[in-house]
């Protein structure tokens, strides 16, 4: 019962102090409301370049092209070998006929019309082919490699194609954007961290002869911390309100505008739970890095 009267104590004077040095407060608030908008935007962008290059990486597809003498039965034995490579997507795994190639052509294209319909099953030059997609489109090499290795299918292979040049080029750009964003990210939620501990240590500093009458009148270093940490608390509750608000209603409305998708490959993450999850890391930034700031101070800045 003491202990929960005690405790009561400490958040009524942790809140008669944020109102009693209003000014101060709201300035730690304000800088905190200014750096999380900062970090709530860089990672919102993060999060959607990574979804963007996740979905350029899965939509890569290998196409296989058999040989012309290859027949139905040989085609089934094909697709029961490609099943049981480990990195190849079964669900993915789809086999077009030449035919349907033809029509393809056709349909693309009206100046192909004339040639197609020209064709007979005999003299159409296509082949028939499989189309896959990897899961690790990194391991996609080691994968065709095993394509072409495998005991029956690797004699009914005319051709693979995946656009190697291509592909190996995005996995070093992907790597290298989705470095980019953790270090923005990071280097951002630290200098963010940086700046609102140094406003908050600032704010208590100011109030240094309370604290020295505290001590005067016999208060413990824990009664003086704890009441100061809690104002952190509050400070970093208050200041994440509009970050927070910002993101739930802000992208919300701006995932609704575009329908999802900046263009036909550039989907945005869906906003739900994704909002949700940002508003909690911003939350915890705040109310952490208001916590800290504050004990901080309160021990270092004033030798308590």
């Amino acid at each position: 019962m003491k202990g929960f009267r005690a405790i009561k104590r400490y958040f009524r004077d942790a809140i008669h102090g944020v109102f009693r040095n209003f000014s101060l407060s709201l300035a730690s608030i304000s800088c905190i409301t200014i750096t999380l908008i900062v970090v709530a935007v860089s990672l919102v962008l993060s999060a959607n370049v990574e979804n963007f290059s996740n979905s350029i990486r899965k939509d890569v597809t290998v196409v296989m092209f058999l040989r012309g003498d290859t027949t139905n039965a040989d085609s089934e034995k094909i697709l029961n070998e490609l099943k049981t490579i480990e990195n190849i997507e079964e669900d993915s795994i789809v086999f077009k006929s030449k035919l349907e190639s033809a029509n393809e052509l056709k349909e693309g294209d009206d100046a192909f019309a004339t040639t197609v319909d020209s064709w007979t099953d005999e003299t159409n030059p296509l082949l028939d082919s499989y189309m896959f997609k990897v899961k690790d489109i990194e391991k996609i090499d080691e994968t065709v490699s095993d394509v072409k290795n495998l005991p029956f299918s690797k004699d009914k292979i005319n051709n693979i194609n995946y656009g190697e040049d291509i592909v190996h080029k995005l996995v070093v750009v992907f790597n290298a954007i989705e470095k980019i964003c953790i270090g923005a990210v990071v280097a951002l939620i630290l200098v963010t961290a940086f700046l609102i501990a140094n406003t908050i240590k600032l704010a208590i500093y100011s109030r240094k002869r309370e604290i020295e009458i505290m001590r005067l009148v016999g208060a413990s270093n824990i009664s003086i911390k704890i009441p100061f940490i809690i104002e952190g608390l509050f400070i970093g509750i208050f200041g994440s309100i509009i970050p927070i608000l910002i993101v739930v209603f802000g992208y919300t409305t701006l995932f609704d505008f575009f329908g999802g998708e900046l263009f036909t490959l550039a989907t945005l993450v869906d906003p739900v739970p994704f909002v949700y999850m940002i508003s909690l890391l911003l939350l915890g930034i705040g109310v952490a890095v208001g916590m800290l700031g504050s004990y901080q101070a309160v021990r270092k800045y004033l030798k308590i």
